[in-house]
């Protein structure tokens, strides 16, 4: 099936948010995430602080948005790619894996500010959830109308899973202040490897795909 290119209303809309969320950014490399406003990364977008509203909901989220923008609907691309033959458990998490290591610098700069913020470091966890729709639709795609309500359970199951991996790289078990936690200038240090955590995070998940997919097989 064939997306129809964006309209007008929509490519407009699309380039204010990817304004706002480059201004976000760049604001607060520069300033540092605390010096900065709602009305700051408006005024350097163009855009009023109303308009900012119609797009995020704080700082945070635009800041972070720089680094997760169009990573859900990447992370169902890169399912749907996948040849028939490929299980479904293995697309799906090799889709992620890859969406979430295979950064730019830019994005890396914006991760690493991100590490420094309890706020910043939400706003990033709270973005996973984003991963469910695209994924779902991809997900019911290869097991056809009669697996639309699993497809929906897969994709949230993926989106827990992704955020807890997430967690785990983040922020070590244990004290947060015990060592190896956090670096010089108390700079949240992320724990080991995050394609190893995304991998061992989703791979209690591949039961449940194979199952699903061995039901709906003609």
């Amino acid at each position: 099936m064939t997306t129809p290119p964006p309209g007008l209303r929509e490519r407009k809309k699309q380039a204010t948010r990817e304004a706002l969320r480059e201004a976000a950014l760049r604001l607060a490399v520069e300033r540092g995430p605390d010096q900065v406003r709602v009305e700051d990364i408006a005024e350097a977008a163009g855009v009023s602080p109303r308009t900012y509203n119609n797009y995020f909901a704080s700082r945070e989220q635009a800041i972070v948005s720089a680094v997760t923008a169009d990573r859900e609907a990447r992370i169902a691309a890169a399912v749907a790619a996948r040849p028939a033959g490929v299980h479904l458990a293995d697309a799906v998490t090799e889709a992620v894996v890859e969406q979430y290591t295979n950064t730019s610098e830019r994005e890396r700069e914006a991760l690493l500010l991100i590490t420094t913020r309890t706020a910043l470091r939400d706003a990033f966890l709270d973005a996973t959830a984003g991963i469910e729709p695209p994924l779902t639709a991809v997900i019911a795609e290869r097991l056809g109308e009669a697996g639309a309500h699993t497809a929906r359970v897969l994709a949230a199951s993926v989106a827990a899973v992704v955020r807890i991996a997430l967690e785990g790289w983040l922020r070590p078990a244990g004290n947060a202040g015990a060592a190896g936690s956090f670096g010089a200038g108390g700079l949240l240090v992320p724990s080991g490897s995050l394609p190893d955590q995304l991998r061992a995070a989703l791979a209690p998940l591949a039961p449940a795909f194979d199952a699903a997919e061995r039901r709906t097989r003609p």
